[in-house]
């Protein structure tokens, strides 16, 4: 009998390449999805004839319970959420709807419905937001800076809780920055990739960006997909950082981003104060080394090939669209 798994959030960056990892692990995958005039399934279009897309609610517990029911997935990987932190500034409520209640829906259904279920709750390098220590690691204490933020704390704590309380077999993958072709376009390595390819077929002469200063911890999402299946491969649960130990500079991202276009960002790049967040994080480094020794996870793409391969897939989706 195949493994069967659902994912929640399914049709964003991290969904689209977990439902291909488990699709070539033999997986049989469900996709959680809202009933929604606007869903978009523009990620997961090359998947659609190889998954099973349910309909339900990270808002709904009910809906929940009837998909664990009907379709008996041994794992459950819970990606959905408010994940931008700019919105959680401006819709508050929704985020802490989603991405704080929306975690206990999913694990009290799985309580009710089926306590051997493995559970992947996707936690954030945002819950640490005004460092306590760097790099951060699993003890580092949290501290987050956004509605976001504070949100993705509780659903830590609940999932660490329903782990204790309950014995769920229940993992939070504390994931730093990662990025992809796949990325939206509302983050800014997405942002600055498209941006490139923009300038480059002659649509842009500019590009607006916030605070070249800002240093994150970046990697390749499709790495860090796999550390979440291999988390729910353990014999215990328990809660990882995942994270390239290395941190860049928006500054350096455009640099390369740029480069590889054959431009100079300094001819390009203009300071909008629009994008400067309300209460900026620090330095935001992860310490995978719990993960790398546990897990036997590691990661494949550099910071320099990342930045390439966007903005490589960037130019070919804007000479695609100008055609």
């Amino acid at each position: 009998m195949a493994k069967r798994a659902l994912i929640t959030g399914i049709t964003g960056q991290d969904g689209s390449y977990l439902a291909e990892l488990l699709l070539s692990q033999g997986y049989e995958v469900f996709g959680l999805v809202r009933r929604s005039s606007t869903e978009n399934f523009e990620r997961i279009g090359h998947l659609r004839d190889k998954i099973t897309l349910v309909s339900g609610d990270l808002l709904d517990e009910v809906s929940i319970i009837n998909i664990l029911r009907e379709h008996r997935p041994q794992e459950v990987y819970n990606l959905a959420a408010q994940s931008f932190v700019q919105t959680s500034w401006v819709q508050p409520v929704l985020t802490g709807e989603s991405t704080a209640l929306g975690v206990t829906r999913v694990l009290d259904a799985i309580r009710t419905v089926d306590p051997d279920i493995r559970f992947y709750q996707a936690s954030s390098s945002e819950m640490f937001g005004k460092v306590q220590a760097v790099p951060q690691d699993e003890n580092t204490s949290f501290y987050p800076r956004s509605p976001y933020g504070v949100a993705k704390v509780y659903g830590h704590w609940i999932t660490v809780n329903y782990r204790e309380s309950y014995n769920l077999h229940a993992s939070s993958g504390i994931l730093f920055n990662h990025e992809s072709p796949r990325r939206g376009l509302e983050f800014v390595t997405r942002k600055v990739t498209h941006g490139v390819a923009r300038i480059k077929h002659g649509l842009d002469t500019s590009l607006a960006l916030g605070n070249l200063d800002a240093q994150r911890d970046w990697g390749f999402a499709g790495d860090y997909v796999e550390a979440m299946w291999l988390m729910l491969q353990q014999d215990k649960p328990d809660d990882y950082v995942v994270a390239t130990g290395e941190t860049h500079e928006v500054r350096e991202l455009c640099e390369l981003a740029f480069a590889a276009a054959d431009l100079d960002y300094r001819d390009y790049v203009t300071l909008d104060e629009r994008f400067l967040r309300p209460a900026e994080v620090d330095l935001l480094v992860g310490d995978p080394s719990k993960a790398e020794k546990t897990l036997g996870w590691k990661r494949t793409v550099d910071f320099p090939t990342l930045v390439e391969m966007m903005v490589k897939s960037d130019l070919d989706y804007v000479a695609q669209q100008l055609r």
